[in-house]
């Protein structure tokens, strides 16, 4: 399904449509349980996940705006960070959670297709230091801002100033 039919059932979930909620569910299941079950390791969890993520998706599929990606995108972005939010659970509470917590980006940029998978490689590396850390850190490992900020021993507000600027760098060398 193209993203102008995942559009057009996003706005009708919105209303409150359940049948467009269950084609939508149907058309881009598969690939968000791909996406949980790649970053958590258990079937188990990343069901749970995925159920917790369309719950989401249902009350928040107004909030979508299309100007900034994808509905699959913004599915796959709800996802991850529900996956990781589990992580950081039964992190905190001693549990080994997933077979492995370590992400590079070179594992999630697999996703992508070659040309825009090299394209997003370059423009990474157009980053300063500091910006490919912070970038790496909240997208790749998907730490918050706070987890970052203890990582890098930056202060919090440095850590949003370096993620918004390495931001707008990669929006504008992708051409968004």
């Amino acid at each position: 399904m193209d993203n102008n039919e995942n559009l057009k059932l996003l706005g009708k979930v919105a209303a409150g449509d359940r049948r467009a909620f269950e084609q939508l569910y149907a058309a881009t299941s598969g690939q968000l349980f791909a996406v949980s079950l790649k970053i958590l390791g258990r079937k188990d969890r990343a069901e749970d996940v995925l159920q917790d993520a369309f719950i989401r998706i249902w009350h928040n599929a107004g909030e979508f705006t299309p100007g900034r990606g994808t509905v699959l995108t913004w599915m796959i972005s709800i996802v991850r960070y529900r996956a990781f939010d589990l992580i950081r659970y039964h992190k905190v509470r001693g549990e080994d959670g997933t077979e492995s917590t370590e992400f590079s980006a070179e594992d999630d940029l697999q996703e992508l297709p070659q040309q825009q998978k090299n394209k997003l490689e370059f423009c990474l590396k157009e980053l300063e230091s500091q910006q490919q850390q912070a970038i790496h850190l909240a997208f790749f490992r998907g730490l918050t801002h706070k987890e970052v900020t203890r990582h890098t021993n930056n202060p919090l507000g440095t850590t949003k100033s370096l993620i918004r600027r390495a931001m707008q760098s990669l929006k504008r060398c992708l051409g968004l």
